[in-house]
């Protein structure tokens, strides 16, 4: 507000969406074809990252809701490496507030990650500990990595579609006796083919020499925590 008037003092605020245009009970908004510079949601999102969460909540939602989730989710991702904590579970209906995590861009520290594709040896896994997922549970759970792979390292498969699963067993095997990764945490669906992957693990544990603590993680088709237990 400049002057009792609300003033546009930047391109870089404005997407060019013109959504604002009927909503200005005035009519003093009016849209223009110029050149400007690109839009920036960083600049946005810092501009009124102080004005509290309301602000921040009604400018994610008007991205929601014009289908600008790009955008939406850069502002997401400013959120998060600023470590600023809001509450995004009004964006997601469908999702409980308990079980809302706001996604994070940090990367798995290996790669590759695929389980058929992995050296057991590597010294990554060197008193690391080792979350071997199922291939959809990334894809289920709202905040994969805050959730779950946070300080681990990761390896992924599927009981059901792999091929060769005999060679998972020896890898797993070498990575708690050799390799000696310190715990194991299996995430699973609740679908019965997931069970498989336990079935591997518990065939690997029987192989070794060396004791490591694992646990059990399943998680349901909606993505939230069914159950949480280590297995003896």
């Amino acid at each position: 507000m400049i002057d009792g008037k609300a003033v546009m003092v930047s391109d870089l605020y404005c997407d060019g969406l013109g959504a604002c245009i009927p909503d200005c009970p005035r009519g003093a908004i009016s849209l223009e074809e110029r050149e400007a510079e690109s839009y920036n949601e960083e600049a946005v999102m810092e501009r009124i990252a102080s004005k509290g969460d309301n602000v921040i909540l009604a400018h994610l939602k008007h991205l929601k809701d014009h289908g600008e989730t790009g955008f939406m989710n850069q502002g997401i991702d400013y959120l998060n490496k600023h470590n600023i904590k809001v509450d995004l579970s009004s964006l997601f209906p469908t999702v409980s507030k308990e079980n809302t995590f706001v996604p994070v861009m940090n990367k798995a520290v290996n790669f590759p990650f695929q389980l058929h594709l992995i050296n057991p040896l590597n010294t990554v896994f060197a008193g690391a500990d080792l979350l071997l997922a199922a291939d959809c549970t990334a894809f289920t759970a709202a905040g994969f990595h805050n959730r779950f792979l946070k300080d681990k390292v990761l390896a992924i498969a599927c009981p059901k579609l792999d091929s060769n699963r005999e060679s998972y067993i020896e890898k797993l095997a070498v990575m708690i006796d050799q390799t000696k990764i310190e715990t194991l945490t299996v995430l699973i669906m609740e679908v019965p083919c997931c069970s498989g992957l336990m079935e591997l693990v518990r065939r690997a544990r029987e192989k070794c020499r060396r004791y490591i603590p694992v646990k059990k993680v399943v998680i349901t088709v909606q993505g939230n925590v069914k159950s949480e237990e280590w297995i003896q």
